[in-house]
């Protein structure tokens, strides 16, 4: 079996550097350490190896039979070892992050950013991965996500982006032909556009903290977040929504809020990522620019 371990890689580094500068004290100066921890190194690395690889005096170092040969496997360790330490602590990150999400989040949220994130970040490129079901980041070796909930898994880290509650929106179209709801037994009488559940005719909510059912007369239903503002935007019934992913439309009285005592309980978006030990800087680069960007704030 080899007695070279991986932890020898540096202590080799070191011996070929103190050959090539001649003398522990100019190694010491090229490495920024000290002629003493040097000279340990390259003592801990003899003693491991079993052979003198350096005659010592006090004028000068004399490199044996055997130091020459293992310096002639060992000389370009400190330039190899050099750029493996300049590609994990890259002053400027760089490389690319996988990042998955669904469709709406994608569109809505992070769309907006991407640009500004593109000249803050130059060198970092992201492969986005929308998909509506929640993807195994280890096993698909993807480095972070974008989730509706807090995950109650122990080997992944949740970060809150952000918290908001749903509101009642309608087209003015709509409210035109059907009327405008201004009760909980109004709303009953309407037709609906729900989030596609197992019990079709029920839409949950809450007003003022206690929980509501509302069995509308009619009810679409749909696994899409971004078809249902669609739907509700085009007049086809009563939706619950998100007031940030519709506020541009808010603002054009494209939709109406209704009823505003009815919302829904707090939704969580949370940055999903397999570890917080050993980021690399251009994932941390992508979580730390999604934490501070406010990509939820209205535009």
């Amino acid at each position: 079996m080899s007695t070279i371990e991986f932890s020898h890689l540096r202590l080799l580094a070191v011996f070929a550097t103190v050959v090539e500068c001649g003398s522990f004290a100019g190694a010491a100066r090229k490495l920024h350490s000290s002629r003493s921890r040097i000279s340990e190194q390259v003592a801990q690395l003899e003693k491991d190896l079993g052979v003198r690889l350096l005659q010592r005096s006090t004028r000068q170092l004399k490199i044996t039979l055997e130091g020459q040969q293992v310096y002639a496997q060992a000389r370009q360790l400190p330039e190899i070892l050099s750029g493996v330490e300049a590609a994990v602590t890259a002053q400027v990150p760089s490389g690319r992050v996988a990042i998955t999400m669904n469709h709406d989040i994608a569109h809505k949220y992070l769309l907006p950013v991407l640009r500004d994130f593109q000249v803050h970040y130059p060198q970092v490129e992201l492969d986005l991965i929308l998909n509506d079901s929640r993807l195994d980041l280890i096993s698909e070796q993807i480095d972070l996500a974008i989730r509706i909930g807090v995950p109650r898994d122990d080997s992944v880290i949740a970060r809150v982006l952000h918290q908001e509650t749903f509101g009642l929106f309608a087209s003015p179209e709509y409210l035109a032909r059907h009327g405008t709801p201004s009760t909980l037994a109004d709303l009953h009488q309407h037709s609906w556009i729900n989030f596609h559940t197992p019990s079709i005719n029920v839409v949950g909510l809450q007003e003022h903290g206690k929980y509501i059912e509302i069995e509308p007369r009619y009810c679409y239903r749909c696994n899409s977040p971004l078809m249902m503002q669609q739907m509700v935007l085009n007049g086809l019934g009563i939706g619950a929504l998100l007031p940030t992913t519709v506020h541009s439309e808010i603002a054009a009285g494209r939709l109406v809020q209704l009823v505003p005592s009815v919302s829904s309980e707090t939704v969580v978006f949370s940055l999903v990522y397999p570890s917080r030990r050993q980021i690399p800087p251009r994932t941390r680069a992508v979580i730390d620019y999604l934490l501070a960007a406010d990509m939820f704030a209205t535009r």
